[in-house]
C-alpha cells in the first residue's frame, strides 16, 4: 500500500546524476583523521564568558582497532571494543556543523576529546548504568552509511551537548567503509552487526534499573536497528523488546523490506517512530542504486494512505522537513533535532500505545509535533 503512493522519485537520468553528484561532493569534504581521537589538554581559559560544554560518550564498536593511528577501521572485528570519551564542546553554537580540533584546539570554536579510555565490558556496563536517566531511560545511537568511527563519535557528542542529556549517551559504531562508493559494502557490514547490537541491548536491558532503551538509528543504521529488533522477536525475547523505544531517522530501508520487518516484529509495546522528509536527496540516490525502489525515510505523510498504513501498523510517522539541515541533502536533520530532545523524549513517552499516539504528525520548526492534515486531533507534544 505504501509503495504505490511513492511518486516523488525522479526518473530523468540528469536529475539522478545531479543528486548522486551532490552526495559525492558531500563525501569529498575534508574528513577527520583518527588523530582527532587523541586527548588534548586545554590549558588556556576561554576568551568569552561562556565556558565550553563538557559531555561524555560511551562507545561499543565491532570495528577492528587501528593500532598504528589509534582509531578504528572499516574491517569487521570478532568482538566488541568498549571506550569512554569526555569532550569539550564549543559554547554558543548556532548550527550542527562540527569543527574538528587542530594541533592547538580553540575551545571556543572546536570540539575536542579531553579524555579517552578503553573499558572492559563489565566496566562499560557499569558506566552505562550510572548514566541511566532518573526515569530509567538510556539512549543508544546507531550511525548510518559512510561514517568513520571518529565522525560518528563527534556527532554523538554534538547531539548529547545540544540535547543537554544527563549522563552519557551510547554510540554503537558498526564497520562502515566511510566511503561514498561503499554503499553495498556498508549494507553487508550493517547486516553483519546484528548480533553485536543485540548483545549491547541485551546487556543493558538485563538491569532492573533500565526501564526504557531509546534505540535511535539514522539512515542505514535504522536498517540495522530494525533487523536487530526482528532478530530479538524471532528469538521470543519479549523482555528485551518490552524495554525498546525505536526511533528511525531518515531510515534507508526499502518500503517492502520494512513491511516485512514489521510483519515479523508485530506491534511494539512502545510504537516505532519514523522521522521522515520528502526532500531527502540522499535517499533519492539510494533509491536509484536500489533500482528506484522507494525508501521509508521519504514517506509522504500528506497522503491519507500513509496515514492509514501508519495507524494500521501502529507507527508514529513524523515529518521533520521543516527542521534545518546542514549537509545540503536534507539527510542530517536528525542532528538538528537534538535541541528538541525534551519534546521528543516526551513523545517517546514509555507508556503502551493508544489510539492517540500513533499515526502521522508534523514536527515543526518551533519544536512541536502536530497532527497531519488527515488527522485533526490537535497538538500532541507541547511546543515552545
Amino acid at each position: 500500500m505504501m509503495q504505490r503512493h511513492f511518486r516523488g522519485l525522479p526518473r530523468a537520468m540528469p536529475a539522478i546524476i545531479v543528486t548522486i553528484g551532490l552526495a559525492i561532493l558531500a563525501g569529498c569534504a575534508t574528513r577527520p583523521s583518527p588523530e582527532v581521537l587523541t586527548p588534548v589538554h586545554l590549558s588556556e581559559p576561554p576568551r568569552s564568558e561562556a565556558a565550553p560544554d563538557k559531555v561524555s560518550v560511551l562507545v561499543a564498536t565491532n570495528r577492528t582497532p587501528d593500532s598504528v593511528r589509534g582509531g578504528f577501521g572499516s574491517t569487521w572485528a570478532e568482538k566488541l571494543t568498549y571506550e569512554q570519551y569526555a569532550f569539550s564542546v564549543p559554547p554558543g553554537r548556532k548550527d550542527t556543523v562540527i569543527t574538528y580540533p587542530k594541533a592547538k584546539p580553540d575551545p571556543e570554536r572546536q570540539f575536542a576529546v579531553v579524555e579517552r579510555k578503553q573499558l572492559p565490558k563489565d566496566a562499560f556496563v557499569q558506566q552505562a548504568l550510572a548514566s541511566v536517566q532518573p526515569d530509567g531511560t538510556v539512549g543508544i545511537f546507531v550511525h548510518g552509511y559512510n561514517y568513520s568511527y571518529q565522525e560518528a563519535l563527534y556527532r554523538t557528542a554534538q547531539i548529547a551537548a545540544d540535547a543537554k542529556l544527563p549522563g552519557a549517551p551510547i554510540l554503537f559504531s558498526w564497520p562502515s567503509a566511510a566511503s561514498v562508493a561503499g554503499y553495498v559494502a556498508d549494507r553487508d557490514a550493517a547486516l553483519s552487526s546484528r548480533s553485536e547490537l543485540d548483545s549491547l541491548v541485551t546487556s543493558l536491558s538485563a538491569s532492573a534499573k533500565v526501564k526504557r532503551i531509546i534505540l535511535f538509528g539514522h539512515s542505514m543504521g535504522g536498517f540495522l536497528v530494525m533487523e536487530t529488533v526482528r532478530e530479538l522477536k524471532l528469538q521470543h525475547r519479549d523482555a528485551v523488546i518490552g524495554k525498546l523505544a525505536v526511533v528511525l531517522a531518515a531510515p534507508d530501508i526499502d518500503v517492502d523490506v520494512f513491511r516485512s520487518q514489521l510483519r515479523d516484529i508485530g506491534p511494539m509495546p512502545m510504537p516505532i517512530s519514523l522521522l521522515v522528509s520528502k526532500d531527502d536527496r540522499a535517499l533519492v540516490a539510494s533509491s536509484f542504486i536500489a533500482g528506484e525502489r522507494p525508501r521509508v525515510g521519504r514517506l509522504d505523510i500528506d497522503d491519507p494512505v500513509i496515514e492509514e498504513a501508519a495507524l494500521k501498523a501502529r507507527l508514529r510517522v513524523i515529518d521533520i522537513t521543516s527542521i534545518k539541515t546542514s549537509d545540503g541533502l536534507g539527510h542530517d536533520r536528525y542532528a538538528s533535532l537534538a535541541k528538541f530532545g525534551a519534546q521528543l523524549t516526551s513523545f517517546e513517552s514509555g507508556r503502551r500505545s493508544t489510539a492517540g499516539d500513533v499515526g502521522a504528525f508534523v514536527f515543526d520548526a518551533a519544536g512541536a509535533a502536530v497532527a497531519s492534515p488527515f488527522r485533526l486531533a490537535g497538538r500532541v507534544v507541547g511546543a515552545r
